[in-house]
């Protein structure tokens, strides 16, 4: 059962939703239906990692996070 992200076209609410089949998606802040899926960045990071300053290391995640994954990915 996939969950989903999606901004709402109406009142530009962002929110993730678990979908069954083809259900339909209303926005839980102003209950639109006027809603587009995000591409996710699950699995988009992956094993290579650039030097950040600072001499660490951090993945190459959506850029917004040092994860591979999260919420804010556009």
């Amino acid at each position: 059962m996939p969950i989903y992200e999606y901004k709402c076209n109406n009142c530009s609410g962002e929110f993730e939703k678990l979908v069954f089949g083809q259900a339909a998606v209303i926005c839980p802040e102003c209950g639109s239906d006027d809603v587009r899926k995000k591409p996710s960045c699950f699995g988009m990071g992956g094993g290579k990692k650039e030097a950040s300053p600072g001499g660490g290391s951090r993945s190459s995640g959506c850029g917004s996070c040092s994860g591979s994954s999260c919420s804010s990915c556009h």
